[in-house]
């Protein structure tokens, strides 16, 4: 009868605590059965060697007794050694993913200086080109959108050199609903239709800081949503007692759902859009760390990423980045 506990110890190492209980009283009940219904031994004369009944429920008590005992000690062993694999698990995983933000911010200082001569190189050509060129040239307005999009770059470079610094003089108080007007206002010449609503108590309205974390995170996610939309993003602002949420909707083909729940990780891109045409950047491929860094910025101050699509008939992405009440009142002191 001994043998009949095995099962049960192999079972709480290795299966779950619903498999292991219906082990565990199946072996109670066959137990009970032949302690109850058996035969008598086979080497003693016919009618003797009768076991009393002190000794069959002395006996039925320990086998009991010791399946549980064993039972639940195994079973508590081994479910510490599956928390521990999964700690170890996790661990791994936010070790690689700070390991990609540290390797990230090298990147940037590596590309601001590499592209930073060719840069140079364009606007001087481009503005020697502009003086040379008469006034009724055709080109002079491409030459003159040329030059622009070249200091654009050198400024979004020089932003990249000095990310933790250049927003200093901006970390002042600022109302939530003011801080999402500031990141749609430079979209607001795209062609496609940007709508702020707000939703919440105007009086009990959270302020918090101009963070470069946020700054860039919700902006990376409105510019996403203004490249993919086809005529309109809707970006909503609503605060509770409980929580404060951005939410950025846009109109446009939406997230795949075969990658929806990996998005955020480093170099996997949605940037394609094959059989759309509508990509702004001729449907080239992205490298897939822009939400990447967006997302880990915003962890970082305490939000939580809300990735689905709009319900039917309508189309498009929904991202809600929503922060607890207290986090954001935080920054304000």
């Amino acid at each position: 009868m001994i043998l009949l506990l095995a099962p049960v110890v192999v079972s709480a190492t290795g299966l779950g605590l619903y498999a292991t209980l219906l082990l565990g009283g199946l072996v109670v009940v066959a137990v009970t059965f032949l302690a109850v219904f058996h035969l008598p031994l086979p080497w003693v004369e016919p009618g003797g060697g009768a076991l009393a009944p002190v000794y069959l429920a002395g006996l039925w008590i320990s086998l009991v007794a010791s399946l549980c005992f064993m039972a639940i000690y195994s079973w508590r062993v081994a479910e510490e050694r599956r928390k521990l694999q999964a700690a170890l698990a996790a661990t791994e995983l936010l070790l690689s993913h700070e390991q990609h933000v540290n390797q990230l911010d090298g990147l940037a200082a590596a590309t601001a200086h590499e592209l930073g001569t060719p840069l140079a190189t364009i606007a001087l050509v481009a503005k020697e080109l502009m003086n040379g060129m008469p006034a009724d040239a055709p080109m002079r307005e491409d030459i003159a959108l040329l030059q622009s999009q070249s200091q654009r770059c050198r400024e979004i470079l020089k932003k990249l050199t000095s990310f933790s610094g250049s927003f200093h003089a901006h970390l002042h108080a600022v109302a939530v609903s003011h801080l999402v007007e500031d990141l749609v206002a430079p979209h607001r010449d795209t062609g496609v239709d940007l709508v702020v609503r707000c939703e919440g108590d105007k009086a009990g309205e959270p302020h918090g800081q101009r963070e470069p974390a946020i700054v860039h995170g919700v902006g990376n996610i409105i510019e996403n949503a203004v490249d993919f939309a086809r005529t309109r993003v809707d970006v909503g602002v609503r605060w509770t007692a409980d929580n404060v949420a951005i939410i950025v909707e846009d109109d446009g083909p939406g997230f795949d759902p075969g990658i929806i729940d990996r998005i955020g990780e480093p170099y996997l891109t949605t940037r394609r859009r094959d059989g759309t045409g509508e990509d702004p950047e001729d449907d080239e491929d992205g490298v897939g760390l822009g939400f990447f860094v967006a997302k880990t910025l915003l962890e970082r101050t305490g939000a939580r990423l809300y990735l689905s699509n709009r319900k039917a008939p309508e189309t498009g992405a929904r991202v809600e980045v929503r922060w607890p009440r207290d986090a954001w009142t935080a920054r304000a002191g």
